[in-house]
């Protein structure tokens, strides 16, 4: 008799558990079960502490250093350096997600081109962003891809293809900063002039 009495009591917990699932599949409950980002670092921030030291790091660890004392190939040559390597390059990879991620701020509240004229303000910066985000979005993984060729290099060990793929990443940096930063600047002016100007023959 007990085992009948037990029948309707387990269904119960099925149906219950089953409806649970269910609302939970809901795109209601997936939005709120989305994380929410505290986006405390500004681009600026982001580049300061993290893109610059880290490229900074891998570049100057790697390449050939000439002086009067001699020619020193310079690369990581034990674990701990090569632990550095790869945090540094893990940081590059990283980074880029942070910088695509919508609603970071440029810049602090009040902070001012270091260059005005050449230098555009914050607020110029976001209106850009702003205006043509996939732009944004495609310059900052194409750097990220640079970023993940360096850190395949890192890990293999692989210094030939270090130097090659550290030589990457400044060129897709580069190709984002003219475009948001200093556009004005008159290396690139003087660039874009001479690339409109045909050959003579």
């Amino acid at each position: 008799m007990r085992k009948y009495l037990l029948l309707p009591a387990l269904l119960a917990v099925f149906l219950t558990l089953s409806c649970t699932g269910n609302k939970a599949d809901t795109p209601a409950a997936a939005a709120d079960a989305a994380p929410q980002y505290n986006q405390v670092a500004t681009i600026k921030d982001i580049m300061d502490t993290m893109i610059d030291p880290a490229a900074d790091y891998i570049w100057e660890s790697v390449g050939t250093e000439v002086s009067a004392a001699g020619t020193v190939e310079k690369m990581p040559r034990n674990p701990e350096e090569w632990k550095l390597e790869r945090q540094n390059g893990m940081i590059l990879v990283e980074a880029a997600n942070l910088l695509m991620m919508p609603g970071r701020k440029v810049a602090a509240p009040g902070d001012k081109s270091a260059n005005p004229g050449i230098e555009l303000s914050p607020e110029e910066i976001e209106a850009l962003i702003a205006k043509d985000r996939p732009q944004f979005i495609k310059l900052a993984q194409n750097f990220q891809k640079a970023a993940i060729d360096q850190l395949k290099a890192i890990e293999n060990k692989d210094v030939p293809e270090m130097m090659r793929t550290g030589g990457e990443i400044e060129p897709a940096c580069e190709a984002c900063h003219k475009v948001y930063w200093y556009p004005n600047d008159p290396f690139y002016k003087t660039q874009e002039a001479e690339a409109s100007t045909p050959e003579k023959k």
